[in-house]
């Protein structure tokens, strides 16, 4: 499942302050105890560049930091059938072989992110897949400078992120721990 509903009991004072603020605007009120915020999996592979420059904790962090939640974290070596079926579209092209073998040069991570919008708020932050091309503050703007040495995968829509979840991890390595910080990572919507 990659999308799932999450509810989250906000401070009350925190949301009595957002209600009273939006009273005075005439705005519609909210429950001053629960709000439903939709929350979205993607998946993320730190690549071999990554764990060979040693920057795996650098990279996770930026996610982490940004409120992203890892609800499922793994090292695999990747081998020739799982690297045919997750790049299936790139086998013909001629740069598949230099491909193929830079992302067997060593294990990688494989990480599964949850939050609201996490599609689109992973490939965010990872950037333009050029390196040389991505926005400073991106992680491949900031540490590559390569299009294919860059850094991550990132899915790209809700239905190759489902795909690529479930290839790499079964369902009882994906977990559901709590809405440890929800109230300090997400707010009601006043607008």
């Amino acid at each position: 499942m990659v999308i799932t509903e999450k509810c989250c009991n906000f401070a009350a004072g925190n949301v009595k302050n957002a209600l009273s603020a939006k009273g005075k605007r005439g705005k519609k009120s909210v429950s001053e105890t629960n709000c439903h915020i939709t929350m979205e999996r993607t998946l993320v592979l730190l690549k071999p560049s990554t764990v060979m420059r040693g920057l795996i904790g650098e990279v996770t962090s930026r996610f982490e930091k940004k409120g992203l939640r890892i609800v499922g974290m793994k090292m695999l070596q990747l081998n020739d059938e799982i690297l045919n079926e997750h790049y299936a579209h790139l086998v013909g092209k001629p740069f598949f072989p230099a491909l193929k073998a830079s992302m067997m040069r060593t294990p990688v991570i494989a990480m599964c992110l949850e939050g609201t919008d996490a599609i689109e708020v992973v490939r965010f932050i990872t950037g333009y897949t050029n390196g040389r091309k991505a926005e400073p503050g991106t992680i491949r703007g900031d540490y590559c400078m390569s299009n294919q040495q860059n850094i991550v995968h990132a899915s790209d829509s809700p239905t190759s992120a489902a795909i690529e979840i479930k290839r790499f991890f079964k369902a009882e390595e994906l977990f559901d721990f709590g809405d440890l910080n929800m109230d300090r990572l997400y707010s009601v919507d006043l607008s």
